[in-house]
């Protein structure tokens, strides 16, 4: 495993990390998370994701009790979760200062933790000040229940805002962004957030890195049963993914990857390795095989040569200009 800086902060994530979202506590159980997390822990992962609102908290809760079970070193750990969506109340969402405290506090009840290392604004809230979220960030960081904050789907303008009244007022400046970013989907994070990579030093920890399954190619002949797309809460997804699928250059995505002897789940994961404005791709898994077959695109990243990725990109025909 080899380790990245965020962005440009001291702290350090391994280059492929772990998510929990909505399968932990949900698709997947305590046993089969722990499966995951212990593959992940073994192979360097160090830098595992979660969010209040992944699966109604229970998300949290499944990983706080596998740490907990197997007692690994706090140290050697970096735990993040998302605050935005808490529950069902007028004042349990969004980004109010009032939310930012209750929602974090309740995380780590979950987690069974003192502090995450990141906190992230999981959406943007058009309805509370950002100079409010941003006090309210700097009181999370000031009491040590989080190291690190930052956005997640933020415009580059609201990020540049809420880094410019942190400043102002000497408060502590958002430092990452997650967002999605795939082969499919680049526009964002190569045009729109160029500005902040290179002028606030931001990091980021990327969702989605394989488009939800559609580049791994297990979705070209259909839905395959017990799938996250055949399960009847993911209709959406499926509606939302398979309606515009662009099956012909999945297909010679899939060639390309049997000539450089990999699947192409991992050619995904190394592609989104080549920028280095990446610190981390985070990846999901519900088998503990399949974090094993993840971790092996580390040995691909090196095989995409300049002319390998001049290819990939003739294929996919959408670098931003």
């Amino acid at each position: 495993m080899n380790y990245r800086r965020m962005g440009k902060h001291g702290l350090k994530l391994s280059e492929l990390s772990l998510g929990a979202w909505v399968t932990y506590g949900g698709q997947v159980g305590q046993d089969g998370a722990e499966k995951c997390m212990v593959a992940a822990y073994e192979a360097g992962v160090n830098f595992f994701d979660n969010a209040e609102g992944y699966a109604n908290g229970n998300a949290e809760t499944v990983m706080g009790n596998v740490i907990k079970k197997l007692g690994w070193r706090r140290e050697s750990l970096v735990v993040s979760t998302k605050i935005f969506w808490g529950g069902d109340g007028p004042n349990d969402s969004g980004l109010s200062h009032k939310h930012v405290i209750e929602g974090l506090n309740n995380s780590l009840r979950r987690l069974q933790l003192d502090y995450v290392d990141l906190v992230f604004c999981h959406r943007p809230d058009r309805n509370t000040p950002i100079e409010e979220t941003v006090r309210a960030m700097d009181i999370v960081i000031k009491q040590g229940k989080a190291f690190y904050w930052g956005t997640s789907e933020w415009t580059a303008g609201e990020i540049f805002a809420a880094d410019g009244i942190a400043r102002q007022y000497g408060l502590t400046p958002p430092a990452m962004e997650q967002p999605q970013y795939n082969m499919l989907v680049r526009d964002n994070f190569e045009k729109n957030l160029a500005l902040v990579f290179r002028d606030l030093g931001y990091g980021s920890t990327i969702f989605s890195p394989l488009a939800s399954g559609l580049l791994t190619g297990k979705y070209n002949q259909g839905v395959p049963e017990g799938s996250r797309l055949s399960l009847p809460d993911y209709q959406w997804l499926k509606n939302s993914l398979l309606s515009k699928a662009p099956f012909e250059k999945l297909k010679q995505l899939q060639g390309l990857a049997n000539e450089l002897g990999c699947s192409m789940a991992q050619l995904g994961l190394a592609w989104c390795l080549k920028n280095p404005n990446v610190s981390t791709v985070m990846t999901g898994a519900s088998r503990p095989e399949q974090v094993t077959e993840n971790m092996k695109a580390l040995d691909v990243v090196p095989k995409l040569t300049d002319e390998v990725m001049a290819h990939i990109d003739q294929i996919l025909g959408n670098k931003p200009e």
